[in-house]
């Protein structure tokens, strides 16, 4: 069965996207230095900061998969896991754009902030090799939860790291707003919320088709088993599966 309130969520996640947008190129300034190419941060920053708190939910809905054996759990881990590592992957090339407009370069080696989300991306994508490398399940989803938990602690350790260093050349948006004017604020604030809203809307609908699957694969399955037993037998089932 479909996720419940996933089409309402649907909705307000396309409602929200078309907004965030709509303020992006038709009440934000352009900025005065960088110009128009300076709005692509409406998108770069929403994507990682979705990204790295996604990654952490991960590592959250491992713990509770480790203390309560709800496979349920695990799946929402792998899910949340997945989904985040697509947006990590648009804000890298997201970032490079800008890098490019902005600095000449695509990418900058000497700057913390860049190469820690870099870190961070490597990292979990080794999470799906190593989760299918092990034919098990029980233990394929033990280890890929401790992975979860790990890589779930990594992410503010490195975050606070980077937060202390000196920064080279990378704004701090959440720490300063001397250079985001009110529309602009309003136009990211509206951007990080549409960005979140479809992280769980696609969440959500992926979780749910996988179930979906699931509980296809075990009345195929349950079937198939049934079709095999001689005829009194299966007489003799049919009340039982009522």
């Amino acid at each position: 069965m479909p996720a419940r309130g996933l089409k309402t969520l649907g909705f307000a996640s396309a409602a929200l996207m078309v907004t965030a947008f709509a303020l992006v190129f038709f009440y934000a300034p352009n900025d005065a230095d960088q110009g128009f190419i300076q709005k692509i941060f409406y998108v770069h920053v929403p994507l990682a900061i979705v990204a790295l708190c996604g990654f952490v939910t991960g590592g959250i809905y491992a713990i509770r998969f480790l203390r309560t054996g709800d496979r349920t759990l695990d799946l929402k881990s792998y899910v949340v896991i997945h989904q985040s590592l697509i947006l990590a992957v648009g804000a890298l090339i997201t970032g490079s754009i800008w890098a490019r407009a902005a600095w000449g370069h695509w990418w900058v080696w000497d700057e913390p902030t860049l190469v820690s989300f870099l870190v961070v991306f490597l990292l979990y994508a080794c999470y799906q090799p190593l989760r299918f490398s092990i034919e098990d399940p029980e233990r394929q989803a033990r280890y890929a939860a401790v992975f979860a938990i790990v890589g779930g602690a990594f992410v503010p350790l490195n975050f606070m790291a980077v937060r202390m260093a000196q920064s080279l050349a990378h704004p701090r948006t959440l720490s300063s707003t001397d250079n985001l004017p009110g529309p602009m604020a309003l136009t990211f604030l509206v951007s990080i919320l549409a960005m979140a809203t479809l992280f769980v809307t696609l969440v959500k609908f992926e979780v749910s088709a996988k179930q979906t699957r699931i509980s296809i694969g075990r009345l195929k399955r349950r079937l198939s088993g049934e079709s095999t037993l001689p005829l009194t037998s299966r007489r003799s089932a049919a009340p039982q599966q009522l």
